[in-house]
């Protein structure tokens, strides 16, 4: 029970291993989820690779969480300096530091910080105010901003299964991870039977649930989230800072990349790098080999977990082996190969390409040459009937195998839903490959007040005869999968068009005029190969991964009736004056 400056106390775990040779440096991890109750499963897997330089490892469980003491508060905000009382998780994790240093036996004075996900996040918070003997801080899918792109918000757009599940994860029982019970097969019709948003409270948290409140009071990107966006704080590293995080992720994809480009601005002694995979949430713990259906020629995470990551904190912590010296090293996908650059997004090299949607449900980097309002397709968004993020049965996200994997599902389970419209170029004679930031340039109108809008990248897969069975296969490996026709999507995004021009004050839709939206796709390293095709959908609704918008203007969704969800027809334009497209970042050969 390590105390705090404020005298609050932590329940922390300290693993040292048996006959090390010297003193070994520390590897700190602070958490919400629970620290490890004995050592089993404390040796091998990913661990393996770090146990032959040696570390001791610390795990802390937050305040209020299981054993600690205080309170818990879900994403902490950063502390006010003004304030000499108060803490936040970088005082945490000082006070951690300062104790272990000189009361754990054996330690050479160095320590790391690491984890992934929320732990990660507590890492990238001890760099606000790093103590002196933090050495190498190595985050794994941290989230930055839940309003803007990581596990609660994308773009403005509520995440409700996610958020709906979370909140009851770490906030009903701080003694144990206690998972909702939804008592149905599918979250789907849970969630559509719930009604508005303002269901959820009245009949399951009942106002006993702080985050949820927090939801509820706070829609926009107000002072109060902003806050809760640390990026803004984050200003120059001085300890080496790893960010970590796949392309696949399906929590906190966004996080990384902007701790990464955040502390770039002022990075002259280049100690901030990245490194991106092919990866889940989490994935760079497993073998890595394929993520689903998708394969990649090789066991990526086995790579990450027993060369980059080990010789990375062994140069950092233990002073061994040459300084890491790429800036970026990141896995592009369709070529299946690992790449190295010395800028992330590359900018030498790289072209930004429109490829335009155009009539009959083609793409191409031609712009369209038809004229006027005609030149549109259009749909019915209906909340009623909203286009569902994978195929049906939906399990519970945290419980089940599909959440993991959701992004890498194949999307003709909704190409010939009449509320999703499906554009895609001809056969590609040569391969397209492309790095960095996706945006797409989308010119629509609604026939409502508000809307979303949903726009997913996609690499359809040839067609053609099926392969033949394999001789003499190794009972042991993995089944083929029959990938004819695939439709793997490589970006996505949701932008609520409340926020189209601010995420601070959010403003109704002009009804039936045209409106462009930027749509941030964020990166990607990705060869359209030969022989396949490049796909756009565009959609309106992403339920339950994503909740409903009424479609009529409320100044606040969660707390909207079943009135205000009113169906809405939606119109894509494709016109020669309004003109959308897809922005793609093409490299060259």
């Amino acid at each position: 029970m390590i105390p705090m400056r404020d005298g609050i106390k932590l329940e922390t775990v300290i693993l040292a291993p048996t006959g090390a040779a010297g003193p070994l440096p520390i590897l700190l991890a602070r958490t919400p989820y629970g620290v490890p109750k004995d050592t089993e499963g404390m040796v091998g897997g990913w661990r393996a690779a770090l146990a032959v330089d040696g570390y001791i490892w610390v795990y802390q469980n937050l305040r209020g969480r299981f054993a600690s003491e205080g309170a818990f508060v879900m994403s902490r905000a950063p502390r006010d300096r003004a304030d000499p009382k108060a803490i936040d998780e970088g005082t945490d994790a000082y006070d951690t530091i300062e104790w272990l240093v000189h009361n754990v036996p054996r330690n050479n004075g160095r320590v790391g910080m690491m984890g992934a996900s929320y732990d990660a996040w507590t890492a990238t918070m001890a760099l606000l105010d790093p103590h002196p003997a933090l050495k190498a801080v190595l985050e794994e899918a941290s989230p930055a901003d839940q309003f803007l792109g990581d596990d609660f918000h994308h773009s403005g757009a509520f995440r409700l299964a996610y958020g709906f599940e979370y909140v009851a994860l770490l906030e009903s029982n701080k003694d144990e991870n206690t998972f909702f019970k939804f008592g149905r097969g599918d979250i789907y019709d849970f969630f559509l039977s719930m009604g508005p948003l303002a269901n959820a409270d009245e009949r399951y948290f009942h106002g006993k649930m702080p985050t949820w409140n927090d939801f509820v009071a706070h829609p926009n990107n107000d002072a109060f989230r902003q806050k809760q966006s640390f990026t803004p704080y984050l200003k120059k590293t001085t300890v080496p800072l790893l960010n970590v995080s796949g392309f696949w992720d399906q929590e906190d994809f966004y996080g990384p990349s902007a701790i990464y480009e955040t502390f770039e601005k002022e990075d002259a002694e280049h100690l901030n790098q990245i490194v991106i995979g092919p990866w889940n949430h989490g994935g760079w713990y497993d073998r890595g080999g394929h993520l689903g259906n998708i394969e990649f020629g090789s066991e990526t995470g086995v790579h990450y977990n027993e060369v980059v990551r080990p010789r990375w904190l062994a140069y950092w912590l233990h002073g061994k082996g040459e300084r890491p010296s790429a800036e970026a090293t990141i896995f592009e996908t369709g070529t299946n190969r690992w790449r190295t650059f010395d800028k992330w997004p590359p900018e030498v090299g790289v072209s930004k390409k429109k490829l335009y949607l155009q009539a009959d449900h083609r793409l191409s980097f031609e712009a369209p040459k038809e004229r006027g309002a005609a030149a549109a397709d259009e749909y019915v968004s209906d909340p009623a009937n909203p286009v569902p993020f994978r195929p049906r049965p939906i399990l519970p996200l945290f419980t089940s195998e599909q959440w993991p994997e959701w992004l890498v599902q194949d999307q003709r389970f909704v190409e010939h839903r009449p509320d999703v419209l499906s554009y895609q170029t001809g056969v590609l004679a040569e391969g397209v490959t492309i790095g960095g930031d996706i945006v797409a340039d989308l010119f629509a109108s609604t026939s409502g007040e508000d809307s979303d809008w949903i726009v997913k990248l996609i690499d359809v897969y040839p067609e053609g005869e099926a392969a033949p069975p394999q001789k003499d296969a190794d009972p042991k490996a993995r089944a083929p999968v029959d990938m004819r026709g695939y439709e793997l999507m490589i970006a996505s995004k949701v932008l609520r068009g409340r926020f189209r021009e601010s995420f601070v004050s959010p403003a109704k839709i002009p009804s039936g005029k045209i409106v462009r939206y930027a749509i941030d796709l964020q990166c990607h390293a990705h060869t359209f190969l030969p022989g396949h095709r490049i796909m756009v959908q565009v959609q309106s609704s992403w339920f339950p991964v994503i909740d409903r918008n009424p479609q009529r203007w409320v100044p606040n969704i969660f707390t909207a009736r079943a009135g205000d969800y009113v169906r809405a027809t939606q119109r894509i334009s494709r016109s020669l004056e309004a003109a959308s497209a897809i922005v793609l970042p093409v490299l060259a050969p």
